[in-house]
C-alpha cells in the first residue's frame, strides 16, 4: 500500500477518527445505524412528502412543487372560472367623445396591471420626454387646482391626465391638503422617479381654473402635438393673468351679496341697504388685516363685525326694522361653503386626511365667525339690545321675491370667486332653480328642511356636472355659488344669539341645526355629481370602476 493510499479514510468510522468537524453537535454518534432515504438532502425540509404516504405525481412534466403545476384536484372538465371572462375585460373608452376627468378617474381607480398601455404619441422633443420636466410641470398644474379648491380626487385625475399625454404611465399622483407628490417608475427593475410640491398659498379664482383645465384637456387630447415648452409657457400665462374684476366690483358684490340674503329672510329695503353696507364695511377691514398679513382667521372674524354691529345699532336707535335679518345676511357672505363642499367630496371619495385637513380649516374659519358676531352681540346685550329671532323666523314666504333673491346672490357669488363671464348665467339660474326646490319641498310641501336642503343641493350637483360636462370644464364653477342661497346663515346666527342671551341649550341646538344643513349641503351636491355620472356611464364601456379602499378591504 502506498502512502497516499495509507493517508485515505476507507470508511465513515475512519472518516470521523481523523475528521475535526464532527465534533459538531449534529454529528452522528458512533455505532448508531440511520438509514439513508434517498440522496436528497432536501427532503428533510418541512414540505417534504412524509414517508409512507403515496402521493399522486402530477401528470406535466414539471417537477413537483413547481407553481405550474396544477394542484391534484384540479379538474379540466370543471375548471374554475378564469381570471379573464368569456365576455372579455370592459374597456375603457380613451376617445376624445367624453371628458378627460372621467377617463383619468377610471383609470386612476384601476390596478396599475390593469390600466390600458397609452398610445405613444410624439411630442416637439425628440428622444422621449424628460422625466423631471413632466413631473414638475404635473406638480405645478396640481398645485395650481388644489389651490383653487379643487377635490383631491380631480386633482389626482389632472395629474395623472397630464403625465399620461407625455407617455408616462407606470405613474402614481398622491395628493394631500398641502403636499402634492408624483411618483414614476420606467420599469420594474429601473429606479423610481419621485418628486413633490408644497401648496402654501391658496385663492379662489374660478376663471385661473377653468384654464388650467383647458390646458390639461388640450395635453389629453391625442390629436394634439403640445411641447414641453408650450406647455410651461401656457402654464405662466395662467399664473399672470389678472382677475377678472377689480377690487370695487368684489366689495360691492359681497354688499349686493348680504343684501339679497337678508330679503330671503324677510327683510325690506331697509334691511337690504343695512346688510350691504355692513358687508361691505367687513369686505374693507379683512381686505387690509390681509394687507397686514394676518391669518384668515382673524379676517373671518373682523369681517363678521360690521353686520354684526349695525344690527346692534338699528335695534339700539329703536329703528322698525329686522335686526335678525341685517346680521343674517352679512353672515351668508362669510360663510365657507366652498371649502365645506371641498371636504365632504374628499371624504366621501376616499381621501381621508386631505378632507379631515379641509373640515378643520371650516371649521377655524366658522368658529373666527363666531367670535366675531358673538363679541357685537355680547356688547349689544349689556347697552340694552333686545335682539328678537322670532322677528325674522315669523317671515310669511315671499315666492317670487326670494327666488329672485336667491338669483342675486349666486350672481354675486359667482363675482366673488372669479367666475367667467360666460358661466355666471348659468349658475345664477342653477341658484334659482335649489331655491325653488327648497322652497316647493319645505314651505308648501312641509317637509323638514334638513332634507328639503339636500334635495335641492343635489339637484344643484347634478345640473353643475351636466353643464361640466357639456363645456369639458370644472363642476365648481356651476356648483359652489349656485348653493349660496341654501347656506345655514340664519340658523347660524340664531345660535350664537342664544348662546350671548346665556340661553346656552338652545344655542347649541339651533348650531347643530346648522352644521346638519351644512352638511345635507355638500353631501346632496357630491350624490347630484355622482348620479350623473352613474346614468351617463361615461369612463367606462361596460361600468365604472369603484374604489375599494372606501369599503374596508
Amino acid at each position: 500500500m502506498t502512502e497516499a493510499e495509507d493517508r485515505k479514510p476507507q470508511s465513515d468510522e475512519a472518516r470521523s477518527t481523523f475528521d475535526p468537524e464532527i465534533t459538531s453537535e449534529f454529528a452522528i454518534p458512533r455505532g448508531l445505524a440511520v438509514p439513508r432515504v434517498g440522496g436528497d438532502p432536501e427532503t428533510t425540509s418541512e414540505f417534504a412528502v412524509p414517508e409512507g404516504l403515496d402521493a399522486p405525481q402530477p401528470a406535466s412534466g414539471e417537477p413537483e412543487g413547481s407553481a405550474f403545476t396544477p394542484p391534484s384536484t384540479y379538474s379540466a372538465r370543471h375548471a374554475p372560472v378564469a381570471f379573464t371572462p368569456p365576455e372579455g375585460i370592459p374597456v375603457v373608452s380613451l376617445t376624445k367623445d367624453v371628458p378627460w376627468q372621467d377617463r383619468m378617474r377610471t383609470m386612476l381607480r384601476m390596478p396599475v396591471a390593469e390600466r390600458p398601455a397609452p398610445e405613444r404619441v410624439p411630442k416637439a422633443e425628440e428622444g422621449g420626454p424628460a422625466v423631471p420636466r413632466v413631473l414638475d410641470l404635473t406638480l405645478r398644474i396640481g398645485e395650481l387646482l388644489l389651490a383653487g379648491g379643487e377635490g383631491a380626487e380631480d386633482v389626482e385625475a389632472a395629474m395623472f391626465a397630464v403625465c399620461r399625454s407625455y407617455g408616462l404611465d407606470r405613474c402614481e399622483p398622491n395628493v394631500t391638503f398641502t403636499l402634492l407628490s408624483i411618483s414614476y417608475q420606467p420599469s420594474l427593475v429601473d429606479d423610481p422617479v419621485t418628486a413633490s410640491r408644497t401648496v402654501r398659498r391658496r385663492g379662489t379664482d374660478y376663471t385661473r381654473l377653468a384654464a388650467v383645465f383647458q390646458l390639461v384637456d388640450d395635453l389629453s387630447d391625442p390629436e394634439t402635438n403640445i411641447s414641453l415648452e408650450e406647455a410651461y409657457r401656457r402654464l405662466a400665462e395662467i399664473r399672470r393673468n389678472r382677475h377678472p374684476y377689480p377690487t370695487w366690483v368684489l366689495t360691492s358684490a359681497s354688499g349686493l351679496l348680504a343684501g339679497a340674503a337678508s330679503v330671503l329672510v324677510g327683510g325690506d329695503v331697509i334691511v337690504f341697504v343695512a346688510a350691504a353696507l355692513g358687508a361691505m364695511l367687513g369686505d374693507r377691514l379683512a381686505w387690509l388685516c390681509a394687507g397686514r398679513g394676518l391669518p384668515e382667521f382673524y379676517q373671518f372674524l373682523v369681517a363678521a363685525m360690521p353686520p354684526a354691529a349695525i344690527g346692534v345699532a338699528l335695534t339700539l336707535t329703536h329703528v322698525d326694522v329686522k335686526a335678525s335679518a341685517v346680521i343674517t345676511g352679512g353672515l351668508f357672505a362669510l360663510l365657507p361653503g366652498r371649502a365645506l363642499v371641498a371636504g365632504v367630496q374628499d371624504g366621501l371619495t376616499g381621501f381621508y386626511i386631505t378632507a379631515a385637513a379641509r373640515l378643520l380649516e371650516v371649521t377655524y374659519f366658522f368658529v373666527g365667525i363666531v367670535v366675531g358676531v358673538l363679541v357685537m352681540l355680547y356688547l349689544g346685550v349689556q347697552l340694552g339690545a333686545h335682539l328678537n329671532p322670532d322677528a325674522a323666523l315669523g317671515a310669511t314666504p315671499r315666492p317670487l321675491w326670494q327666488i329672485g333673491a336667491s338669483m342675486l346672490l349666486s350672481l354675486t357669488f359667482a363675482v366673488l370667486l372669479q367666475q367667467e363671464r360666460s358661466t355666471v348665467l348659468a349658475v345664477t339660474l342653477n341658484g334659482g332653480v335649489a331655491w325653488s326646490v327648497y322652497g316647493a319641498m319645505h314651505d308648501a310641501a312641509g317637509i323638514s328642511p334638513v332634507a328639503s336642503t339636500a334635495v335641492a343641493a343635489g339637484v344643484v350637483g347634478l345640473f353643475g356636472q351636466l353643464l361640466s360636462r357639456y363645456r369639458f370644464a370644472s363642476a365648481l364653477p356651476y356648483t359652489t355659488a349656485a348653493i349660496g342661497p341654501l347656506l345655514p346663515g340664519s340658523a347660524t346666527y340664531f345660535g350664537l344669539l342664544a348662546i350671548a342671551q346665556n340661553e346656552v341649550d338652545a344655542g347649541l341646538v339651533s348650531l347643530t341645526k346648522a352644521a346638519a344643513l351644512a352638511m345635507a349641503i355638500a353631501i346632496g351636491v357630491n350624490l347630484g355629481s355622482e348620479i350623473s355620472r352613474l346614468f351617463l356611464r361615461i369612463g367606462s364601456a361596460e361600468k365604472r370602476r369603484a374604489a375599494k379602499r372606501t369599503r374596508g378591504f
